[in-house]
């Protein structure tokens, strides 16, 4: 059997342990679900244990079906944005909070006024939102102080894992640089960010470059994982980064998008750039950095709606095949139908966490199906807009699109993105390419590659091309320009249902 690697992708729903071979080809995997608990409207949180239980279940369900001892590196992909609050034996001393989190909205605005508008931004090339780990730690600090000073480690999920596989609180820039307190472009902890939250630096993870060793399987973890003891992990992270070094997409002309619970895209770059039209960060193989655009409903949106309101059963093989088949015979624009799919808020270009899903248009001749149109275009015009306030700020010109997720297995969805964005949609033959960016990390952490390029260039998968219809693009467009006038007219409409619904909730 030929030499392995383990990309484990632990995300917000679920671990993946996959093992890849040089060419990246997936030869078995693991999984086990993550449970997510929402304890009230704007608090999402998450058990340590959960993370761990499912790491070792996904692990253990692979080893019996590998050759344990022809794997040569791990690498861990982690959901962005969650934070664990863990005691000095990586024991948690508070819930993790997940990335949806919203308790913070009053310490975002509080913080930015203290340490002065934009210098967070400047430093970790993030906007102003609740979704950085930093504002959570700052909520801690003043509403959960006994606890706040119990925190030996503000850990990311990958320093998490890595202490329980070898001991170690070490992780990797890509998933420090998601806390919200990494200075991304001295690739380090910000003294003057740590200073403001009253943390000192031994109180957070040790970040290395990506492919770093930063431990090895010990004796018990071995035997709760079924890893072979003294295997190396190397130095990965944040799964949105990840996803683009999976697909390639380590230059400026393509452009990868996820279609998956969110809509996440991003573009490489040589030079560090900052603007609210984006967020900022370090690219997955530690050169340069990645310009990337978050929708946060996606297939979410998707699949509320069809369980809401369409009769079947989405896990037929045929549902989204029927669906499409009606969707197909609704013009573009869904017969003066546009929906705005901020259901819950919204980052890049706005940031505004008060934003809502808004139906524009509705008249009694539309149908459910008019509807469910006009959630794929309105997912598909924010897509494209968002692109191409990058290309006209930066003047990058991006020629084509790598779409993964389950959304890529829509034809209706992907062909949308290439008729309104003029561009070349290319389909990943994995929709695993978070586990498939670690797995090249690992892979160049073996020695297998020279650079985590090369390991791209050699095990990125096949692609299957969707060109666009460009006599459509026009009526795209003409939409977009529709379309980008919902949030301005309603800006204050939903901040004020959303006060209202506060004030009078029971």
């Amino acid at each position: 059997m030929t030499r392995l690697v383990i990309g484990v992708d632990s995300s917000t729903q679920s671990t993946k342990a996959i093992a890849w071979d040089d060419k990246g080809n997936a030869i078995a995997e693991g999984r086990c679900d993550i449970p997510l608990n929402n304890p009230s409207l704007e608090k999402f949180e998450q058990d340590v244990e959960d993370w761990w239980k499912a790491f070792c279940v996904s692990c253990s369900e692979l080893a019996k079906k590998i050759d344990i001892t022809k794997v040569e590196g791990l690498a861990i992909s982690n959901q962005r944005e969650t934070l664990a609050k863990l005691d000095k034996s990586g024991k948690a001393v508070y819930p993790a909070t997940v990335w949806m989190d919203k308790r913070s909205l009053e310490e975002v605005e509080e913080l930015n006024s203290i340490m002065g508008e934009g210098q967070i931004h400047k430093i970790t090339g993030r906007p102003k939102d609740p979704c950085p780990c930093l504002y959570r730690v700052y909520w801690l600090k003043k509403n959960e102080k006994k606890i706040f000073d119990k925190v030996a480690c503000f850990a990311d999920v990958q320093a998490f894992l890595v202490h329980r596989l070898s001991g170690e609180f070490n992780t990797g820039w890509i998933s420090s640089d998601p806390h919200g307190m990494f200075d991304v472009v001295n690739k380090c902890w910000s003294k003057d960010i740590l200073e403001h939250l009253n943390i000192d630096e031994s109180r957070l993870p040790k970040s290395f470059k990506p492919g770093t060793c930063i431990g090895k399987v010990s004796k018990d973890a071995s035997h709760q994982t079924g890893l072979k003891e003294g295997l190396s992990i190397f130095a990965a992270g944040g799964d949105g980064q990840l996803a683009g070094l999976g697909t390639n997409c380590t230059k400026s002309d393509r452009a990868y998008i996820n279609l998956g619970t969110a809509v996440v895209s991003g573009v490489w770059s040589k030079d560090y750039k900052i603007s609210k039209n984006w967020r900022t960060e370090i690219a997955a193989h530690g050169e340069g950095f990645i310009m990337e655009n978050v929708l946060l409903s996606g297939a979410l949106l998707v699949n509320w709606y069809v369980d809401q309101f369409i009769h079947g059963d989405r896990k037929d093989p045929n549902f989204f095949k029927n669906l499409e088949e009606q969707i197909n015979k609704i013009p573009i624009g869904s017969d003066g139908l546009i929906l705005q799919p901020y259901t819950g808020g919204v980052m890049d270009p706005y940031w505004d966490s008060y934003a809502r899903g808004i139906i524009v248009g509705l008249s009694i001749s539309h149908t459910p199906y008019h509807v469910y149109r006009s959630i794929l275009e309105g997912l598909t015009l924010d897509s494209v807009f968002r692109t191409q306030n990058i290309e006209k700020e930066t003047g990058i010109n991006v020629k084509e699109y790598l779409a993964i997720g389950g959304g890529a297995n829509s034809p209706a969805w992907v062909q949308m993105l290439a008729d309104a964005s003029g561009k070349n949609v290319l389909i990943a033959d994995t929709v695993e390419a978070s586990s498939l960016g670690a797995g090249m990390i690992a892979a160049y952490g073996a020695g297998w590659y020279s650079s985590i390029k090369e390991s791209a260039e050699n095990m990125s998968g096949k692609t299957r091309l969707i060109e666009p219809n460009l006599d459509n693009k026009s009526k795209y467009q003409d939409l977009i320009n529709i379309y980008q006038n919902v949030y301005d007219s309603n800006k204050s409409i939903n901040k004020s249902l959303v006060q209202f619904t506060e004030k009078y909730k029971s």
